[in-house]
């Protein structure tokens, strides 16, 4: 397997004139933008890792003269602060990606879901969406953007959550199919993408495909922009190359006492320093939205993971039975494990709860609360034991 040094990009933050680039989008056909989409191998930044040329072809290929483009700024998941960062450094490359997204798919307006805590950023984000719609109009492409603020709900996260939210009711993941593209919001076809997903379209019809997919490997395409906090000398945002080693992270962000990475933040793996070599930050290793937090040998594992079902136990929409009553009872399993209510066996029913959540949930709350539960689990469970 290809392993990449740690290699820091400048694509995210570099600055552009947002004229220029959609002067070239606009004599493109919309297939021709989707394509090189596609050809670039990007995938979305927001964690999932959908191909984003196939969702934008999809959205495309529904006959409905009414679409949406919606910018997912939520950034709800603990540890990750990189899209506040972009929007409030690039926004316009932001409006200009969700505009490259609307020439694509025939869309007219679009919708930024900014997360309540980023309220400071409103006031900047609308003087420059004057003079973007000023250009747009220019320019004869007809697209608007609306700024939408959440609330605070870590559920608002999940795109068709949001979607609700948006559309002025409680935040709850709605059943699937139908997806986004063929009824999204407004039950109309929908693209939705990370903040850093649209701006990396940006660079994309810049630099070209081909400039793109030389980075990274081959399941992880061009590069990512890092939330690095914890226990590190070196906590802030980094754009890195896709597919270095979790070691190679360490080496350059750990304090030299690293026992354990969290890739993902709650909603991800932890990593522990015995698979550090092996594991592949990326697609086909671990995926992340963002966040890497480092944890040295001062942290006790029990209260890492305590603290994350403390936390999805209180964000849980209540909505899906598997979630609702899934997260308390890990919480309340691992507590009584500690205070020794319950033996060393019982985390193993706990590790089949959390399986079992990962098919049953209803979205990719409770889906992927597994992910940090069973790999702390597997990896530390002498510190929850004593």
């Amino acid at each position: 397997m290809k392993k990449i040094p740690v290699h820091r990009v400048d694509l995210i933050f570099e600055k552009i004139t947002c004229k220029e680039i959609f002067e070239k989008v606009m004599e493109a056909k919309p297939d021709e933008i989707i394509q090189s989409v596609i050809d670039s191998g990007l995938k979305g930044r927001g964690g999932a890792g959908f191909p984003t040329g196939l969702k934008w072809q999809f959205a495309a290929r529904e006959k409905n003269d009414e679409k949406y483009i919606v910018c997912n700024a939520d950034e709800g998941e603990p540890g990750t602060f990189k899209d506040r960062e972009i929007l409030d450094m690039v926004p316009e490359k932001v409006f200009c990606g969700m505009a490259i997204a609307s020439r694509a798919i025939g869309a007219k307006i679009g919708y930024i879901y900014l997360r309540g805590e980023y309220k400071f950023l409103v006031p900047k984000l609308e003087e420059r969406l004057k003079d973007f719609h000023g250009l747009m109009k220019k320019m004869g492409h007809p697209f608007t953007i609306h700024l939408r603020l959440g609330s605070g709900a870590y559920i608002c996260g999940e795109e068709s959550a949001l979607f609700e939210s948006i559309e002025g009711r409680r935040g709850e993941p709605r059943n699937k199919p139908p997806y986004p593209t063929k009824e999204g919001l407004f039950n109309k076809p929908t693209c939705i993408n990370n903040v850093e997903t649209l701006v990396y379209t940006v660079m994309i019809q810049k630099y070209g495909a081909m400039h793109f997919k030389e980075m990274g490997t081959k399941d992880s395409r061009g590069s990512k922009v890092f939330s690095v906090s914890g226990d590190t000398p070196k906590a802030g945002i980094f754009e890195l190359e896709l597919g270095m080693s979790v070691k190679e992270f360490v080496e350059e962000f750990g304090d030299g006492d690293t026992k354990a990475v969290q890739v993902g933040g709650a909603a991800g793996f932890c990593v522990p320093r015995k698979r550090f070599d092996e594991t592949i930050i990326g697609f086909e290793g671990v995926p992340t939205g963002g966040s890497m937090k480092l944890f040295n040998s001062s942290r006790s594992m029990y209260n890492v993971l305590h603290n994350y079902l403390d936390f999805f136990a209180e964000e849980s929409c209540g909505q899906c039975t598997p979630c609702r009553v899934g997260c308390q009872q890990l919480l309340k399993g691992i507590e009584a494990v500690k205070k020794g209510e319950k033996s060393i066996k019982y985390l193993d029913e706990l590790v089949k709860l959390a399986a079992t959540m990962k098919i049953a949930a209803k979205c990719g709350l409770g889906q992927s609360v597994g992910n940090a539960f069973s790999s702390i689990v597997d990896n530390f469970k002498e510190e929850i034991i004593y």
